[in-house]
């Protein structure tokens, strides 16, 4: 048995997420079922960074697995593509040693979130964008407020509530925005996220840049440790998991 990663890249459109649900149409179950042809029907276990959510898109996730089969990783890759539905697409494989874990060995990871500031969008653009009716926001205010969530805190103000995982503590490295044309980008990288934080901050950080919340008000939001001070969850499709670190 040899050990293989591989860098995917989806369109988290038409799926219900990456992690195997019953009756339900997942990036997980998709990559599964092409390894099981190849293995004669023997079913290979895939395991990922982390999940992403319905509608959630991914420029590069990182997946492991573990296979008897004697061929080079080029190959593996042309294999899975020739397969996959094109919504799916194999970026790289390589071959790694056995102690490596595409979930544990991680060190950080990279997310974009989009908006869409045209008064009137693309249709092209609706799935991979979130649309803001031609509302344009005060970055620099939105830059004025990232900068109380760089750090190191405990989140649970941007956990969703229904989560249960106990410890809360993240460190969020940098936040940045970025605009491309008439699209803002809000690029964030941490050693690791809470489930919908980066959507919980990207709600929060948008009524800054309307003017509903003070850049100020940041602050007293993470000391609140409270979801219900923060604003609302930004919506999936303008997501993206964009690098993992290893």
């Amino acid at each position: 048995m040899k050990r293989l990663k591989a860098t995917i890249s989806y369109d988290g459109t038409l799926f219900s997420g990456y992690q195997v649900q019953p009756g339900e149409r997942t990036v997980q179950l998709e990559v599964e079922q092409v390894l099981m042809k190849m293995h004669k029907g023997d079913k290979i276990s895939v395991t990922a960074s982390g999940r992403t959510d319905a509608r959630v898109h991914a420029t590069g996730q990182v997946i492991h697995f573990d296979t008897p089969l004697v061929i080079p990783p080029d190959r593996y890759q042309k294999a899975l593509n020739v397969q996959l539905p094109r919504d799916i697409r194999v970026l790289n494989v390589e071959e790694v040693s056995d102690d490596f874990h595409a979930r544990f060995s991680v060190t950080g990871k990279r997310y974009r979130y989009i908006w869409s500031t045209e008064l009137i969008q693309s249709p092209f653009r609706r799935h991979y964008a979130v649309e803001t009716n031609g509302v344009k926001p005060n970055v620099e205010e939105m830059n004025r407020a990232a900068q109380f969530i760089v750090g190191t805190y405990d989140f649970s103000s941007f956990c969703a509530a229904n989560t249960s995982v106990v410890d809360k503590v993240r460190t969020v490295h940098s936040l940045d925005f970025e605009w491309h044309g008439e699209e803002l980008h809000m690029i964030i990288e941490g050693k690791g996220f809470l489930y919908n934080m980066v959507r919980i901050i990207a709600g929060t950080l948008w009524d800054v840049g309307i003017g509903k919340r003070e850049a100020s008000s940041l602050k007293s939001i993470i000391d609140a440790k409270d979801r219900s001070k923060s604003g609302k969850t930004a919506p999936a499709h303008g997501l993206y998991l964009e690098k993992v670190f290893y």
